[in-house]
């Protein structure tokens, strides 16, 4: 096939995705918990499950190919949020205790079966990285391309890894101290304190 065509071919279908999604995401914005501003989503060729749990803050970005299954225990995503390709995130799991029962029929659920998950302000989601039940990744932090996150991760953290594990901080505390005096109201800020604790216990 000529070039020419192929290219025209590509433009055709990314406007029929692009119309799609604009058409979609007006409808899944509303669905939603809670929508901030500047927040755009590829509902058409991702896949999402409990939407009524699912909020998002301001200028955040979920790709394509995104697999969002909150339909138990909420998913809160923070403002200025980056995600690569194809990010998976499950707030629940499957039951796997009950005898005499295959575990597609075990829908009587425990408490410890879904929980919360946390993604914090100015985070940076690699591509393919899945985070699990129970989860906050800290604000600032940096998941790596491919990671499994099934634990939490600390501010300004790089985290990576099958189980992810914390790699090393993105920053000194000083400059944290600097970026957040940036970005972020007195108010809103992490502490000294509180960074040196956190830095005394991940990275000594």
């Amino acid at each position: 096939m000529p070039d020419k065509a192929v290219r025209i071919i590509e433009k055709a279908s990314h406007l029929i995705e692009f119309c799609k999604d604009s058409i979609l995401c007006f409808f899944f914005k509303k669905a939603m918990k809670a929508c901030g501003t500047n927040v755009k989503i590829k509902p058409s060729t991702s896949v999402y499950f409990g939407l009524e749990n699912l909020s998002i803050g301001n200028n955040g970005s979920i790709p394509r190919y995104a697999h969002i299954f909150c339909t138990e225990a909420p998913l809160k995503i923070g403002n200025n949020i980056v995600f690569g390709p194809s990010p998976t995130i499950v707030t629940g799991n499957h039951r796997i205790d009950v005898v005499g029962k295959y575990i597609v029929d075990s829908h009587d659920k425990l408490p410890e079966n879904d929980k919360e998950v946390r993604i914090e302000d100015d985070v940076w989601v690699g591509a393919n990285a899945t985070i699990l039940m129970g989860v906050t990744i800290g604000r600032g932090a940096v998941i790596a391309a491919g990671a499994v996150v099934n634990k939490s991760c600390p501010p300004y953290s790089i985290i990576g890894g099958i189980p992810a594990k914390v790699i090393k901080p993105r920053f000194s505390i000083d400059e944290i101290l600097k970026h957040e005096e940036i970005l972020y109201a007195e108010d809103q800020r992490i502490s000294k304190n509180e960074l040196e604790k956190i830095y005394n216990e991940t990275y000594a």
